[in-house]
């Protein structure tokens, strides 16, 4: 037996390694794991070069609880360690045994995990002492005990070990007691080691028989080794990619849209499948992650750095070597290939959209919907996207009639020009709310969208930037002869004085709730046909408020109060019935001037015995746009019978 000292620069190292080097103490079994994976893999190298003779047998990994011992052991039947490479691999921290052996073998080697050779140390935060048993594949070469109890110190001996391979047994801590519970590694495994190119063991396989669960004799294989993504698309039928979405994602009911497969080995090795999955609400958008793997190993579900932003909604998977990881494997590190690798991916979800769209572009519409959220961020986001995705970017009429902006602009461009050259686009984004404008601007021959997504004032401010003499406004922003100006609007005939009284009246008599809401009242001699009072809502204070909810820097207009004008149509005939009745009465008002308190006469406006007509057309103008509710909505009904029983 002999003992000795780690080669490390520091007695140090443990503390530094359970509290500092991993970022999650459960992935000790992701790297105990893969270590033993690597292993194997490479005694099925060195056996297909010839350099191991004869059937391989047993190569499965196990992991095994002892509870009664409380020890976790990870077994494989790999390639195995000698006492002298013991020292070298395990007694020198961070010589990595996976990178030479890759140096070596590099036109040869199957998926070889290790990278930094750390790995088998972070077995030391979760246990107080760690044994390794090995017997390498080497003739006549020793079967080697090591044992180490979480410090610099180690002893090292010759010992009897019947099967090829190691077999590392963590003596758990009591702290990390979880770790000897069968549904917690089963857990583990499931997240880290699902789809490794061994077969995992772990329990026997289990059924219910009679009314309770039975063990089988047949080991759990807990890992498909071949999953889709290492598969050739040619190779895999629409059935096979719907059912690994679902492997992906048992908890998923709803299957994907459609797939983007990527396999690509030159400049970088990149292999992976991408979902575009339905997406109801806004929980849909962060329950489901893409999962990142390096060599079949799951390093994180974290991938903003690597896919970009507006991706990363979609589902799938995604696999490279070539990804640059910290060095335990936690998170992404940024290089140049990761900006290469995140172009391809960008490049390839673009091309796969124009294909789909070119291909039939009825079926692609009734997708729309679901997807125009991926499309849309994207868009705004990254201006080479958007110079392939304006081709196949849908916008909607309210006549359910998809068609990209381009195509819609010349569609309407005859009948929605106004007189200063501007193509106007109407939108809503509630038919019901603005059912009147709607059909006024029906009524005039005009195309009305339907813009109720959450990044769709975004887009519309994004076209406006690209196209130029393009407006879009939404349809109650205004009269609709104002919204596409033609001509010059005809003025009445009445003087400054009966406009001003016509509108104190019916300012007098408006809710006043001057935090949260605010009218500014005018005169406007629109279509006598038009309703005699109704709302407006400036287009550019409106979408700024609207553009605020979802954009940093914007909070100024998202704390401002809703502002609407009370438009008083002049041209109707009830309001020409009201204008002279206004009479002027002089009050006394005190006001503050320079600091002084002053009194002041005043003229105060009132259409005599008209209070309630006003009111109800107030409440007209009100209940067209979708504000009239609770008590003022009961008045108004009520004041309407009263109305009607005169």
């Amino acid at each position: 037996m002999s003992k000795g000292n780690i080669g490390v620069t520091s007695d140090n190292i443990f503390p530094v390694i359970k509290k500092f080097l991993y970022s999650d103490h459960e992935i000790f079994l992701r790297e105990l794991i893969s270590n033993a994976v690597d292993a194997t893999s490479k005694l099925k190298t060195l056996s297909s070069v010839g350099e191991v003779k004869g059937d391989l047998g047993d190569t499965r990994v196990r992991v095994i609880i002892d509870k009664a011992k409380k020890t976790l052991t990870v077994s494989d039947h790999g390639i195995g360690m000698t006492a002298e490479e013991v020292d070298k691999y395990i007694n020198q921290i961070a010589f990595s045994g996976a990178e030479e052996f890759l140096a070596q073998y590099k036109d040869k080697a199957e998926a070889i995990i290790g990278h930094f050779g750390l790995g088998f140390y972070s077995a030391f935060m979760v246990s107080k002492k760690v044994e390794i048993f090995s017997q390498s594949y080497k003739e006549d070469a020793k079967a080697v005990h090591w044992s180490c109890e979480g410090n610099p110190e180690y002893t090292m001996e010759e010992t009897i070990k019947a099967e090829r391979g190691t077999d590392i047994v963590l003596h758990i801590d009591d702290e990390f007691s979880q770790y000897l519970e069968d549904a917690t590694i089963a857990g583990l495994l499931n997240k880290y080691c699902k789809f490794l190119p061994v077969e995992i063991a772990f329990g026997k396989k289990k059924e219910w028989k009679d009314g309770k669960e039975v063990e089988l004799d047949e080991e759990n294989i807990i890992n498909d080794i071949n999953p889709a993504w290492t598969r050739k698309p040619a190779d895999l039928t629409e059935e096979d990619y719907e059912n690994f979405y679902h492997e992906l994602y048992p908890m998923q009911m709803d299957e994907p849209l459609f797939h983007i497969h990527l396999n690509v080995d030159y400049p970088f090795n990149l292999t992976g499948i991408l979902y575009f999955p339905k997406i109801k609400t806004n929980l849909d958008v962060h329950r489901n992650k893409i999962q990142l793997y390096c060599n079949q190993v799951y390093v994180t579900d974290e991938v903003e750095n690597i896919v970009p932003e507006y991706l990363t909604l979609l589902h799938g998977v995604i696999d490279s070597p070539d990804i640059p990881l910290n060095v335990s494997r936690s998170y992404l590190q940024s290089d140049n290939n990761v900006k290469k690798i995140s172009g391809y991916i960008t490049k390839k979800v673009a091309d796969k959209l124009a294909e789909l769209y070119k291909a039939d572009k009825d079926e692609f519409a009734k997708k729309w919907d679901d997807i125009k959220l991926f499309i849309q961020f994207g868009m705004l986001t990254d201006e080479k996207f958007y110079e392939k995705a304006k081709d196949f970017a849908l916008y909607k009429n309210l006549d359910g009639e998809y068609a990209p902006l381009q195509e819609y602009m010349d569609k309407v461009r005859e009948n929605q020009v106004d007189k200063d050259g501007n193509l106007v686009l109407l939108y809503t984004n509630d038919p019901d709310a603005h059912y009147t404008y709607i059909e006024r601007a029906k009524a005039k021959g005009y195309d009305v969208l339907l813009m109720d997504g959450e990044l769709d004032v975004h887009c519309m401010s994004q076209a406006e930037q690209k196209h130029e003499k393009l407006r879009f406004v939404r349809i109650d922003s205004d009269t609709i002869e104002n919204l596409i100006k033609k001509e010059e609007t005809a003025k009445d005939t009445y003087t400054d004085e009966q406009k001003e009284g016509l509108r104190k009246a019916f300012e007098g008599l408006l809710p006043s709730d001057a935090d949260k809401l605010r009218y500014n009242v005018t005169c406007e001699a629109a279509a006598a046909d038009a309703l005699p009072v109704f709302l407006t809502q400036n287009e550019f204070m409106r979408r700024m408020k609207e553009m605020s909810a979802h954009q940093q820097g914007m909070s100024f207009y998202g704390q401002m109060p809703d502002s609407y004008n009370l438009v008083i149509n002049t041209a109707h005939p009830l309001i020409q019935e009201l204008v002279g009745k206004e009479t002027g009465e002089e009050v006394n008002e005190e006001v503050e001037k320079d600091g002084k308190k002053e009194t002041v006469l005043k003229t105060v406006y009132k259409l005599q015995g008209e209070d309630e007509r006003l009111k109800q057309l107030i409440d007209i103008a009100l209940l067209a746009s979708g504000q009239l509710k609770g008590e003022a909505l009961a008045k108004f009904v009520n004041r309407s019978v009263e109305l009607m029983s005169e």
